[in-house]
């Protein structure tokens, strides 16, 4: 009996799990099938908003793009740092700077497991020689052209820009920028190099298992914190007559050995370039990883007031916030916020920001009746999951909506590497649904397929969120957020 039991089961062994496999395919399929029809849908529906509006090709827009710039050197987090010997630490850490291979371990745990970017000084020169030598014989690395200046000067290009690039390369760098790109700067021998340490959603280090896929970026930079394109940069800046003027990559000042007063008074020029500039000019500040917090007091008093437009992430938002309520900055915060948290702290920041442009304006009188900066009139934050803006009506932005879906479709070609996106290889992780605020009966916008992006208005300014096809098998995220600023910068100026 128990032979012949043996002998049915293998005759009859494969037709039951075929009839599993083909059940669970009935069973599945359907919800499946949706989720594809979904995703085809939303997307379809972020192409048509996107091309409502297009640049101007004969007409090209003009915009003026600073400072600096680098090479990236693009690699593996987890396979670098196994690579070179340096173990998984049990004691995660936040360091301003990195001096030793122990602190290098200790911060990247510190940012990894949560999934939050994040840059870092390395001021010991051996050690960063000796990371890049061993990033350069680990296979599977990429060299790109690096820092927000050039990285956002080389998508608005793309995007039918005319660019004025603001920076000191080599040859070798400038010969791989896209077309319709000017460089003030002078020619350098070698350019910097940056390195990149990516990692995956679900990548594992030790005891540790990243959230989402992000970046770690060490550098040792000792040229591009002193911002020497800016004299050049001015000097063509005038000619130019750029319709919008972006500033970048001030992070690179931060926590770099300057001698005392040299940051005040690099600042205080650039100050001086920003309101010089027409006040039909719209200024743009990308912001960045910032932890030293005199230097976030220097931004806000030299170049955020002066700007009239914002760009920044989920990580830098609640930073600027902190920073503006008196409290300390914000080094790790949610790296998966949902939308009310983020359009609180957006509208916080637009209404402190405005209300000290209004109180800088009251006190006495401004010299020659000259206004004493700049309103807000502009504020986007991108995140994973969704991107979200805030512009003020009347102001000189315009196509908000179609603006708010390049955005987010931007964020997927780049982070896949690919111009054309791939529904098969994205999700959306944004709720199907969103209160507007945390505020107790706040209104709740149901995420429609057909119509992605939404709009409304309040008090004196609208606000618009779109749902971003979030890519799952990343190639970069490095350069995401000034690709994504960049893009939606295009179509409202």
């Amino acid at each position: 009996m128990e032979g012949g039991g043996r002998v049915s089961w293998m005759k009859y062994g494969s037709f039951v799990s075929l009839l599993v496999v083909l059940l669970a395919v009935w069973f599945r399929s359907p919800q499946n099938a949706v989720l594809d029809d979904r995703l085809d849908t939303v997307l379809s529906s972020l192409l048509r908003a996107e091309k409502k509006v297009g640049v101007n090709n004969v007409a090209r827009p003009k915009v003026a793009i600073g400072f600096g710039g680098c090479v990236d050197l693009l690699v593996d987090g987890v396979s670098f740092l196994n690579k070179i010997g340096i173990s998984h630490t049990e004691n995660p850490v936040h360091y301003d700077y990195l001096e030793n291979a122990e602190q290098l371990a200790q911060s990247f745990a510190y940012f990894f497991a949560p999934g939050a970017a994040a840059e870092r000084f390395m001021l010991n020169e051996t050690l960063f020689s000796e990371l890049v030598d061993g990033a350069r014989d680990l296979p599977g690395n990429r060299w790109a052209v690096g820092g927000n200046a050039p990285v956002m000067a080389g998508r608005m290009a793309i995007e039918g820009c005319d660019v004025l690039l603001g920076g000191s390369y080599s040859t070798d760098f400038i010969d791989v920028l896209p077309e319709h790109i000017t460089v003030a700067g002078e020619v350098l021998d070698e350019p910097d190099i940056h390195l990149i340490l990516e990692y995956s959603a679900g990548s594992s280090w030790g005891r540790y298992t990243s959230r989402r896929a992000n970046r770690y970026i060490i550098h040792s930079d000792d040229r591009n914190p002193y911002l020497s394109s800016m004299e050049e940069f001015a000097k063509k800046l005038k000619d130019f007559n750029p319709d919008l003027l972006v500033v970048g990559g001030l992070q690179m000042m931060d926590n770099f050995p300057f001698q005392s007063g040299e940051r005040d008074a690099l600042l205080s020029r650039l100050s001086d370039l920003l309101s010089s500039s027409s006040p039909q000019i719209g200024i743009h500040f990308e912001m960045a990883s910032f932890v030293e917090e005199s230097i976030m007091e220097d931004l806000l008093h030299y170049v955020i007031s002066h700007a009239d437009s914002l760009g920044m992430n989920e990580q830098e938002l609640p930073n600027l916030l902190s920073l503006l309520k008196g409290s300390n900055i914000t080094v790790l915060s949610d790296p998966n916020p949902r939308v009310a948290t983020v359009l609180d702290q957006m509208r916080e920041v637009y209404r402190i920001l405005n209300q000290r442009y209004i109180d800088a304006n009251t006190e006495g009188d401004t010299e020659g009746n000259k206004a004493r900066g700049k309103p807000l009139t502009r504020l986007h934050v991108h995140t994973l999951a969704f991107q979200a803006m805030i512009v003020t009506r009347d102001s000189k932005w315009k196509n908000t909506m179609s603006a708010t879906a390049k955005a987010s479709l931007t964020a997927n070609r780049h982070v896949c590497g690919s111009n054309d996106i791939d529904p098969s290889k994205a999700r959306l992780i944004m709720d199907d649904s969103f209160s507007v605020s945390q505020r107790e009966g706040s209104q709740r916008i149901p995420l429609q397929e057909n119509r992605p992006v939404s709009c409304w208005d309040e008090d004196d300014y609208e606000i618009c969120v779109a749902p971003v096809l979030v890519c799952t098998e990343v190639y970069q995220t490095a350069g995401g957020g000034d690709n994504v600023s960049a893009a939606g910068l295009v179509l409202q100026i």
